[in-house]
């Protein structure tokens, strides 16, 4: 069974050029048949012309059309992939879990906690070789973001779409964070990581018994706390633009801080560690010097193999076409005007 992919679906788009230059080809052939009824009679002016080919025009603008969309379609490059195998990786399971929670939002650390925990994620996976990844989103509760998989790239959108939004229930649940995110590891024999990423405020309950399970499970967590402990005010934009601060009930604005004890207590309970987020090089260098001590464990997975680019065959019809469209004269040929193929009138 053939499975097809395309490389650089982006230039799709350029298919609308298409019907834009049929649709100028209809309105320069009205505005011709306009101007020559203005001049004289049609039959007259056929008479004077008598070479002048009315269907030639037509198949030089089909070639073209057809030309231009193999060219396109060259430029997306089509793939061909015919073949099953089974590939052999070795690596640990690593499951993110991301604080999005509103405290998230605070700008002590730049651009803002939510960004820069994206930006470490996203770094830390840019080191990975074949390690499987999942990523979990949490606030009040829990929410699962992207299962286990070997998609760096897909993992790279979701984490780049995740935001405040995504869980209603507000405040930060660690408990629940850390019991969904130890769900996600289907295999035992696996080495496992959980790396999250908080400022460390715990509004939820279960911590202890989520702690319990990862132990249970051989579970290694590493803790990256996200922002300062002096802390900043959680900003309320509309439109991008800041309109305020969030307040309390006593019309107090609210300072969220980090809490880096609470990130160290659960990395001590889970044979890991803690880093600061702020300088992200060093969480970087302190997450591989984690993974290296990880037993690598060999996994198999079943991927389509030796994706052919054809984009070659539809570059030679381009150009095998547009040079065809260049060598067609708008006169009627000779021999296929004495076979009348297009019941051409003849003079």
């Amino acid at each position: 069974m053939e499975n097809f992919e395309f490389d650089e679906p982006k230039y799709f788009y350029l298919l609308a050029i298409l019907p834009i230059l049929l649709l100028l080809f209809l309105i320069n052939l009205y505005w011709q048949r306009k101007k020559q009824k203005e001049f004289g009679d049609l039959e007259l002016l056929k008479q004077l012309s008598p070479e002048k080919s009315t269907f030639k025009p037509v198949l030089k603008l089909v070639v073209a059309l057809l030309g231009l969309g193999a060219l396109v379609l060259a430029l997306v490059n089509p793939k061909i992939g015919t073949k099953m195998e089974t590939v052999k990786r070795q690596g640990v399971d690593i499951v993110f879990a991301v604080d999005i929670s509103k405290s998230m939002l605070a700008e002590d650390i730049a651009p803002n906690r939510l960004e820069k925990s994206k930006q470490v994620v996203s770094q830390i996976i840019n080191q990975l070789g074949s390690d499987r990844i999942g990523i979990v989103g949490y606030a009040g509760s829990a929410y699962p973001v992207l299962p286990i998989t070997t998609d760096y790239s897909v993992a790279k959108m979701y984490l780049q779409s995740m935001n405040t939004d995504m869980v209603s229930s507000q405040g930060t649940a660690l408990g629940p964070a850390l019991k969904l995110a130890s769900s996600y590891f289907d295999d035992p024999q696996t080495s496992k990581l959980i790396i999250m990423l908080s400022d460390g405020e715990d509004h939820g309950e279960g911590f202890e018994e989520a702690l319990e399970e990862i132990k249970d499970k051989k579970i290694k967590v590493i803790t990256i706390g996200i922002g300062t402990e002096k802390g900043g005010p959680i900003p309320l934009r509309h439109n991008g633009v800041i309109e305020g601060f969030k307040k309390d009930m006593n019309g107090e604005t609210v300072i969220t801080k980090l809490y880096p004890e609470t990130l160290k207590t659960i990395a001590k309970n889970a044979n890991g560690g803690y880093v600061f987020g702020g300088n992200t090089k060093a969480v970087i260098d302190y997450v591989k010097n984690g993974l290296d001590n990880l037993e690598k464990t060999d996994f198999e997975s079943q991927q389509i193999a030796d994706f052919e680019s054809q984009f070659q065959w539809f570059l030679g019809i381009a150009f095998f076409l547009l040079f065809l469209d260049v060598l067609f004269l708008e006169r009627r040929t000779k021999w296929v005007r004495k076979l009348n193929l297009f019941n051409e009138e003849k003079s």
